[in-house]
């Protein structure tokens, strides 16, 4: 496994590598890796001749300092678990190879970056836009991987993709959780064992509000009821809401199950946390 801290011997190992024809695939991490993440360097290496992952906590995709310092960094684990993994090429830069100087440049995406998670991270996705610019322009990937855990991150690069015309296949992966259901997330490393305990909380509520919603219950009474049964867990809900796959429209009720996606945050103790779940994930029991 090759690993650069620098850009331009990572962009001569990969003009190297592409002389022979290889195709390139790219799993963008800020580390702190756990299986999902290595679900995708798997998924990288059945299709690609060659797998790259990066290791970067992003600093312009955080609004909140706090949230940047307290960020998991186990970057000497992650080596090993990419290594283990049979990952080929690892890209650990630090600020100074990212940004130059502090950056100017801010992405819009037409409302799509304002609602959900832009709603309560404003700036987020045009840090995140920016960085994955950034990426792509270095590595030049023909597939970039991506979890469904941040669905609405992998709807705003897809948008970024497509405007931008940059040519690579976007694949994303379903998420994978805990064997109690919690997603997997690097954040998770950040809980308390009590606190982890009462985290499940989001995944049961995305559970139980499919299968209300589906039985013709309104999404407002539903909501209400999963407020009440985090509050009674010390879980702080920020939302929990229907929306549409394609556009995240927001939704009231389930009218095409196929094109249907509830999404969920909340804090559990200082520690903020996503999930989703699709509508037609499975058979509603």
């Amino acid at each position: 496994m090759h690993i650069f801290k620098e850009i331009g011997p990572l962009k001569a190992h990969l003009k190297h590598a592409r002389s022979t024809q290889s195709s390139i695939g790219l799993v963008p991490t800020m580390g702190a890796l756990h299986p999902g993440h290595l679900s995708l360097i798997e998924a990288s290496r059945r299709q690609n001749t060659l797998t790259l992952s990066s290791i970067y906590v992003n600093p312009t995709q955080f609004n909140n300092p706090g949230d940047l310092a307290k960020y998991p960094r186990t970057l000497e684990q992650d080596l090993s678990l990419l290594r283990e993994a049979g990952c080929d090429v690892v890209f650990c830069p630090d600020n100074a190879q990212m940004y130059s100087g502090e950056s100017k440049l801010t992405f819009g995406f037409g409302g799509l970056d304002t609602v959900l998670e832009g709603e309560f991270r404003p700036g987020h996705f045009s840090g995140v836009a920016l960085v994955v610019s950034k990426l792509f322009n270095i590595v030049q990937p023909d597939r970039a991987y991506f979890g469904q855990k941040d669905y609405q991150q992998f709807k705003i690069i897809s948008r970024l993709v497509e405007e931008m015309k940059m040519g690579v296949s976007l694949i994303c992966r379903p998420i994978v959780r805990e064997e109690d259901g919690l997603a997997m997330s690097s954040r998770n490393k950040r809980l308390t064992s009590e606190e982890r305990n009462r985290a499940i909380i989001l995944y049961q509520s995305l559970k139980e509000t499919r299968i209300r919603l589906v039985r013709g219950e309104s999404l407002v009474s539903v909501q209400k009821l999963v407020k009440e049964q985090c509050e009674q867990h010390g879980v702080r809900l920020e939302y929990l809401t229907l929306a549409d796959t394609e556009n995240l429209a927001l939704l009231s009720s389930v009218v095409s199950p196929e094109h249907s996606i509830l999404l969920i945050a909340a804090y559990v103790g200082e520690v903020r946390l996503i999930d989703n779940l699709l509508i037609s994930d499975s058979v509603i029991e």
